[in-house]
């Protein structure tokens, strides 16, 4: 695979690029927000999210594959991490997604995260997506639901994230190209 950190994608509404400086006071508000960041490791100050961040791009770096950050098209704005991910140890490769708070309800990570499918799928050439929910993650399981993902097994991650069950939807690239016509005429 050649190591791409220079991969953006577009959709109707939002911008997908990977992670950069100018993201940090976003990124930190939305980490800071106990609701916001409680599927997602919990909320966490500002030195701790900014290491997280640092992560993001060292995997864009040295693997070509991390989460993308999510900007708004019409005003810029960071909205959110959304995209394929694999850390070590992960139970399989994920499309996830986090928004911040104030980006919630408007269809963003169903948008962003079917064009992210379509980039694991069709440019990275992966043969199964997954999505890691907490079980009482209601809002991310309807979230996989739209993308046509199944429930299919509860895991564990790794460490130090490993006491909590997570559940593991996901689909294949079978299931995807089948539900991708369905979900193109559903958000445009």
């Amino acid at each position: 695979m050649q190591l791409r950190s220079d991969v953006t994608l577009t959709t109707a509404r939002l911008l997908l690029r990977p992670t950069a400086l100018d993201d940090f006071p976003r990124w930190a508000e939305m980490m800071a927000d106990p609701e916001a960041a409680r599927h997602i490791g919990g909320a966490q100050p500002p030195a701790v999210t900014w290491r997280a961040m640092m992560s993001m791009a060292g995997a864009w770096a040295l693997t070509g594959v991390a989460m993308f950050s999510v900007l708004e098209r019409a005003t810029g704005r960071w909205v959110g991490r959304i995209g394929p991910w694999q850390p070590y140890g992960w139970p399989g490769t994920e499309v996830g997604w986090a928004l911040h708070r104030d980006a919630w309800g408007k269809g963003y990570a169903t948008e962003a995260a079917a064009a992210c499918l379509d980039y694991a799928f069709d440019s990275l050439g992966w043969d199964e997506v997954i999505h890691c929910i907490a079980p009482d993650n209601t809002a991310s399981q309807r979230v996989a639901q739209r993308l046509g993902a199944r429930k299919q097994r509860v895991a564990r991650l790794p460490e130090p994230y490993h006491h909590e069950p997570i559940e593991v939807w996901g689909q294949s690239r079978a299931d995807w190209a089948i539900h991708r016509q369905h979900l193109s005429r559903a958000i445009g």
